[in-house]
């Protein structure tokens, strides 16, 4: 197996490569405003510093969110790209249960939540019992509108350092990491699980909407 991961639902700009047993190389930047332009020399990045070509890979698995339009679709479009040209399977996987497999939280401790910036004062969150296993969907909600549901859990994420009122317990990492994602993943697959379609989690409708008295012209 020779898995590559992306991820661009956060503001992190995240790519990795995976052997089915550890990850070879991964490549990380956090700008919310560049994942287009940061994404494909990240790969790039990836397969010099494994010493492969992309026609090496066998998988590809795409961090499908929650996560704002614009940037969530540009790794769902280029991971649809490269299976397309490669002939290869599209594996999706919540950007959420990646971060919750990254804090390394075994369930000894408790619960904790995943909460990652949704802008707009809200935050994309989900609870969790260990690193492996959700308790809930994803959801988008205002901080001050969960409090009673999040009240003295731990929470990892950017969203959860954003609002340490409702968050006052959080922890690194604060943003995805695609090492994480492609960890998950090949465990995922290794065990026979499948994984999702790769499919995004927008949880709300796009900034970009057509006016609502847009006047229609037909020609006469």
């Amino acid at each position: 197996m020779l898995l590559l991961a992306l991820d661009t639902a956060t503001p992190a700009v995240t790519a990795a490569l995976h052997d089915g047993r550890t990850v070879l190389a991964e490549s990380s930047s956090v700008d919310a405003r560049r994942h287009g332009e940061l994404l494909l020399p990240a790969v790039d990045r990836v397969l010099a510093d494994a010493g492969v070509k992309l026609d090496a890979v066998t998988h590809i698995v795409v961090g499908t969110g929650p996560g704002p339009y614009t940037g969530l679709r540009v790794g769902l479009m280029t991971a649809m790209t490269f299976g397309s040209a490669l002939g290869l399977p599209v594996h999706g996987l919540c950007t959420l249960d990646a971060l919750a497999y990254a804090s390394g939280r075994d369930g000894s401790a408790g619960d904790f939540v995943v909460a990652t910036d949704a802008r707009r004062k809200e935050v994309y969150w989900a609870r969790y019992s260990d690193l492996r296993t959700r308790l809930s969907e994803p959801a988008v909600d205002r901080p001050a509108d969960i409090a009673e549901q999040v009240a003295g859990l731990p929470a990892v994420g950017a969203g959860a350092f954003l609002y340490p009122g409702t968050f006052p317990d959080a922890y690194a990492p604060e943003h995805v990491s695609a090492g994480a994602l492609a960890s998950l993943a090949a465990e995922k697959l290794a065990a026979g699980e499948e994984l999702t379609e790769p499919r995004p989690l927008y949880l709300r409708r796009p900034d970009a909407q057509v006016p609502k008295n847009y006047k229609v012209v037909t020609p006469k």
